[in-house]
């Protein structure tokens, strides 16, 4: 699971780890004994997370001006596709 430094926690860590979760959370700054984590994997924790704000500068996808789930999907791939091709 990919998070960001808001979940470190150690009750938080072994339950993810208790459900065979491998947590890639990278650990705060005020704790003693930083934990490692899979900096590559977490990179790309950082891109997916840009896309989705991308996508939300479509007005039409922010407010969820469709109420059928298929309209509201094709806009959000209609706005994938603008945003790959620019």
């Amino acid at each position: 699971m990919l998070a960001d430094r808001g979940y470190d926690a150690d009750w938080y860590r072994e339950a993810l780890e208790d459900k065979g979760i491998t947590p890639c959370i990278p650990s705060r700054k005020n704790r003693k004994v930083p934990i490692p984590y899979d900096e590559a994997r977490y990179r790309k924790r950082h891109k997916i997370e840009n896309s989705f704000a991308r996508l939300k500068d479509w007005r039409r996808v922010a407010t969820r001006y469709d109420r059928c789930p298929k309209v509201f999907l094709s806009a959000c791939a209609l706005a994938a596709v603008v945003m790959f091709w620019l």
